[in-house]
């Protein structure tokens, strides 16, 4: 598993940038969902980042998030979902 990774997917009409963590089931179903819905994605796992890379990850999630939980999913650099919450993924992305 690799801490940055692009997902090619059919469907790539939003800008999806999922933060996650390797070992979060969560975060598993989540990169389950969109890969099955055929959405390209961005994913970091940030806790395989070190560093000044991962404090860097970790406050982009806090801005999305201040609770800086996982899955933070980020969509079209305008909206954020917490958690795993397929409904909305549909909705936001229009599937």
């Amino acid at each position: 598993m690799q801490a940055r990774e692009h997902v090619p997917g059919s469907r790539n009409k939003h800008r999806v940038l999922f933060y996650g963590l390797s070992t979060c089931i969560w975060c598993k179903r989540t990169r389950q969902f969109l890969e099955e819905n055929d959405v390209a994605f961005d994913v970091i796992y940030v806790d395989l980042l070190e560093g000044t890379e991962r404090d860097a990850a970790i406050e982009e999630v806090r801005r999305w998030n201040p609770a800086t939980s996982f899955p933070t999913l980020i969509i079209d650099n305008e909206r954020s979902i917490i958690g795993y919450r397929p409904r909305e993924m549909k909705e936001a992305l229009e599937l």
